[in-house]
């Protein structure tokens, strides 16, 4: 998904630059070059949401929902996510093939394509983030997408261990576990009474 939305930029910048090439400097606009990039725009746009959704990239605001608990946290993480599997399924999916249905005999001047094959991206958009919302779905329902989780202690345990971090090696009385035993500066003591009485 990635290179698909490299390649359709790159078209899309060629083809705008061709259109003002044509415009500036030939002097005799190309006619097909609006069109086509007004469709290379919305196939863009379409196949970078689902690439970043799918990358867990889009904006999310949890502020409040990271001050719930954790049991509130897998509840709202569901339903966010159902919300988003209904929309891409509904808007997106549903919504795609009744506007393909509806607009797939409309031609577009001076392209071999029509307005229904080009709203073919809203399906398969629809169907990609769909199958990332499920992902994303299980992964809520099992709790391995808690809002706060690690983050809270992190934090609980910076502010605990102060600006340096030094205090977070320290055991339970404040002693550094992390420091080797002192080494003692006497020669070892002999083992047996013999030993004893030759030193």
């Amino acid at each position: 998904m990635t290179w698909i939305s490299i390649a359709l930029f790159v078209v899309l910048v060629l083809v705008v630059f061709w259109q003002v090439f044509t415009r500036q400097v030939l002097q005799s606009p190309s006619g097909w070059t609006t069109t086509v990039s007004q469709y290379l725009f919305i196939w863009l746009v379409l196949f970078s949401v689902a690439m970043v959704f799918g990358e867990r990239g889009h904006v999310a605001v949890d502020f409040f929902a990271r001050l719930m608990p954790r049991s509130a946290q897998r509840i709202t993480s569901v339903l966010v996510e159902l919300s988003v599997l209904a929309f891409a399924l509904l808007g997106l999916v549903w919504g795609g093939i009744r506007g393909m249905s509806i607009s797939f005999d409309q031609a577009i001047p001076g392209m071999p394509v029509t307005v229904g094959q080009m709203y073919l991206a809203l399906p398969i958009a629809g169907v990609l983030i769909a199958l990332f919302a499920l992902e994303d779905l299980v992964r809520a329902a099992r709790g391995d997408d808690m809002l706060a989780g690690h983050d809270a202690q992190t934090e609980a345990a910076l502010d605990a261990a102060g600006a340096d971090g030094t205090a977070a090696a320290d055991g339970p009385a404040g002693a550094d576990v992390t420091a080797p035993p002192a080494a003692s500066t006497s020669p070892a003591s002999p083992a047996t009474p013999t030993e004893q009485k030759e030193a």
